[in-house]
């Protein structure tokens, strides 16, 4: 026993001193993040926050530094590593990044300051906030800066600016990214990264500027652009984005379906445009989008002028596949067929590299394509069928892949539901199905809104504490596509 706990001591050390050299890099990341809040803060006057913020930040940066003080810089990050690494980070940064809501008492309770952090990061938009504009401009904006942060990846950001990550950058951005594999846009990931968050920054202040021309302030247009293009949906107003005029929810329109997109099929088509009617998934996002916001605006069109069903259709449609969680009506009052049908939304998500969350585009191609290739394969036992997107062959791990991201998410789901009645069912009783169901469905999907207790015009603060870390787990596990959480708990990542 004892020459085998030596074998199986050293990469589980080597493990534990990569997994926190990263938390310590990017705790550091988090902590100029905290502080660019509070100069928020001191710049409309809130001394008070600005003092508890950059305290938080203190308290982050040192706890960084620290951490990253006494561990060595890795030489390579495998792919265990990565997955562990950046399973890991994101429960890490989470904590921390609640501090700036306690030390203020913008949110002094643990359970709720944690729920709106994770909420954030993982750009869910799930929120305990009865009334949003009551915070202070700082909080405000840490609030939408966490959504802005986690949209691209706080460690795929670190990966970018550090050439300390560069080395194993690929492994930790394969398990922090959207999608089923992180697309290369140059052969060192280091690069890519940059590239990527030029192309996410430029996108932003695109917005920024769109929004200021319309009945926003400069601080709303910053804060709902961060959350916009994260697809976060944390906004400014307890009425989400119904108060503001048709025009900037045109605008918001447009860039959520814009945030769905791949960040790398943007930056492609930069240069050429047709990039964009090239790509299989793009055009199967938008099929899927047009489709929706059709259907949506055909059941609004008996209650609501044509122009009215439209611009709500396109609105709320879009950010429920992209995930953002904004809205401009409450559709928990739409008929229930409507009603059914945008539970259905709720887990599509948008394109695979894009910031939006849910299942992605591209799996939904997969699995109905390599679907079909089943039936016809009972149909012709003996023949050969190969699953085809977009007119190129997929690879049987892939297809493998695929479906069994689907089987995962789905008994995620089913079991997840199952908790959050059970919990309920021994505590308060206070919640029915419907609103168990999508409040567990949004936060898998990180979408934010669900139906019932949970929906548009409602928040999650009534829920019971022990549902609300129930689903600020599941918000950080759909974040990061459930694997590189699940294999936390297996045996082999943590030995030889």
């Amino acid at each position: 026993m004892i020459p085998e706990a030596r074998e199986h001591g050293r990469p589980v050390a080597k493990l534990t001193k990569t997994v926190a050299f990263v938390i310590g890099s990017v705790l550091l990341f988090v902590a100029v993040a905290m502080i660019s809040a509070s100069l928020v803060s001191t710049i409309y006057g809130e001394y008070e926050t600005a003092l508890g913020i950059s305290v938080a930040a203190g308290i982050t940066a040192g706890a960084g530094y620290t951490t990253r003080r006494f561990v060595r810089r890795p030489k390579m990050i495998t792919v265990k590593e990565g997955f562990a690494t950046v399973g890991l980070s994101w429960f890490i940064f989470s904590l921390f990044g609640a501090l700036p809501y306690l030390i203020t008492g913008a949110i002094p309770d643990v359970t709720n300051a944690i729920f709106e952090t994770a909420s954030g990061f993982t750009t869910t938009g799930a929120s305990i906030l009865i009334d949003p504009s009551e915070l202070d401009r700082g909080i405000s904006f840490w609030r939408g800066m966490t959504q802005w942060l986690g949209g691209m990846g706080v460690i795929v950001l670190g990966v970018a600016i550090l050439p300390l990550l560069g080395t194993g950058g690929m492994q930790l951005a394969k398990a922090e990214s959207p999608g089923p594999t992180p697309d290369r846009l140059t052969p060192r990931f280091q690069e890519t990264a940059k590239r990527l968050w030029i192309v996410y920054v430029a996108i932003t202040l695109v917005e920024v500027l769109m929004l200021t021309l319309g009945d926003m302030t400069f601080f709303e247009s910053i804060i709902h652009s961060m959350t916009t293009m994260s697809t976060g949906g944390f906004g400014t107003e307890p009425t989400s984005i119904a108060g503001f005029s048709a025009y900037t929810q045109w605008v918001i329109t447009a860039f959520m379906f814009l945030a769905g997109v791949s960040f790398a099929l943007h930056y492609r088509a930069f240069s050429k445009p047709v990039e964009y009617a090239r790509n299989s998934e793009f055009r199967l996002y938008t099929l899927i989008s047009v489709v929706a916001i059709v259907i949506v605006a055909g059941g609004l069109l008996a209650d609501l002028a044509p122009g009215e069903a439209i611009r709500h259709a396109a609105f709320n449609t879009l950010a429920l596949t992209t995930t953002t969680g904004y809205a401009s009506a409450d559709f928990g009052l739409w008929r229930p067929a409507l009603q059914i049908f945008v539970v259905g939304l709720m887990f599509l998500g948008g394109m695979a590299g894009s910031t939006a969350g849910g299942i992605k585009t591209f799996r939904i191609g997969v699995l109905s394509k390599a679907a079909y290739a089943d039936l016809r394969r009972l149909v012709h036992p003996k023949g050969v069928f190969v699953t085809r997107f977009g007119g190129r062959r997929v690879s049987e791990p892939i297809v493998e892949a695929v479906q069994s991201y689907f089987l995962f998410y789905i008994f995620l789901f089913m079991s997840a539901t199952f908790l959050v009645a059970f919990i309920d069912a021994n505590l308060t009783e206070g919640l029915d199905l419907v609103t168990t169901t999508s409040a567990v469905a949004a936060s898998i999907g990180n979408i934010g809104p669900g139906l019932g207790d949970v929906g548009p015009a409602a928040n999650y603060a009534g829920l019971p504490g022990l549902v609300k870390w129930l689903l600020s787990g599941l918000m950080i596990v759909g974040r990061l596509e459930i694997f590189p959480v699940l294999v936390l708990f297996t045996r082999d990542l943590w030995r030889r």
